[in-house]
C-alpha cells in the first residue's frame, strides 16, 4: 500500500469539513419572504470549497509520497526566517482585525491589502504603484458590490464615518 503524502491527509480533512459543513447548512432558517433562500451563498461558498478540495486531492494523490525535506528549518531564528511571510500575513491581518472599528472596512481593507501586498511583494516604486492599484480596485469593487449593488452594511469606522 503507497504512503499517503501531507498533502492528501489535508485535502481528505477538507472535504470532511465541507461535508460537516454542507450539513449544517440545512440548519439556517427559512424565512417565510423572499426569493432566495439565506443559504444559497454558503452553500455556493462550500460547493466551490468542495471543488478546489477535490483538485486538490487529485494533484496531491498523482504528486506520490513524501521526500524527506532537506532544507527543513533547524532551531527557532531557521524556523523563523523559513515562515516569515506566513508569519507577517498573520500579524498584519492582527492588525486590521484591530482597526477594523476605528477606521471601518472601507479605509482597513485598503491599508490592509495595500501592506500585505507590499510585505510579499516587494518595496520597488514600481510595486508599490501597482499595490495601491490592486487595492483600490479588488477592496473599492467590493465596497460598491456590497454597499450600492447589495445593500449590506459594511462596517463603519469610528474615526472616519466610513
Amino acid at each position: 500500500m503507497a504512503r499517503l503524502n501531507r498533502d492528501t491527509i489535508i485535502a481528505l480533512i477538507l472535504l470532511i469539513v465541507c461535508g460537516v459543513l454542507m450539513m449544517a447548512s440545512y440548519e439556517i432558517r427559512e424565512p417565510d419572504y423572499g426569493q432566495l433562500s439565506p443559504a444559497a451563498w454558503p452553500r455556493a461558498v462550500i460547493v466551490a470549497m468542495t471543488v478546489l478540495a477535490l483538485i486538490y486531492l487529485i494533484q496531491s494523490v498523482q504528486a506520490g509520497p513524501d521526500t524527506p525535506n532537506a532544507d527543513a528549518p533547524r532551531g527557532v531564528v531557521a524556523f523563523l526566517a523559513y515562515w516569515q511571510n506566513v508569519i507577517w500575513c498573520f500579524v498584519i491581518f492582527l492588525g486590521y482585525l484591530l482597526a477594523l472599528p476605528y477606521v471601518g472596512m472601507l479605509i482597513g481593507g485598503l491599508v490592509f491589502a495595500f501592506v500585505l501586498l507590499t510585505a510579499l511583494g516587494g518595496w520597488s516604486p514600481r510595486s508599490l504603484g501597482l499595490h495601491a492599484i490592486i487595492a483600490l480596485c479588488s477592496v473599492g469593487g467590493m465596497w460598491l458590490l456590497f454597499t450600492q449593488a447589495l445593500g449590506v452594511f459594511l462596517p463603519r469606522g469610528e474615526w472616519t464615518g466610513f
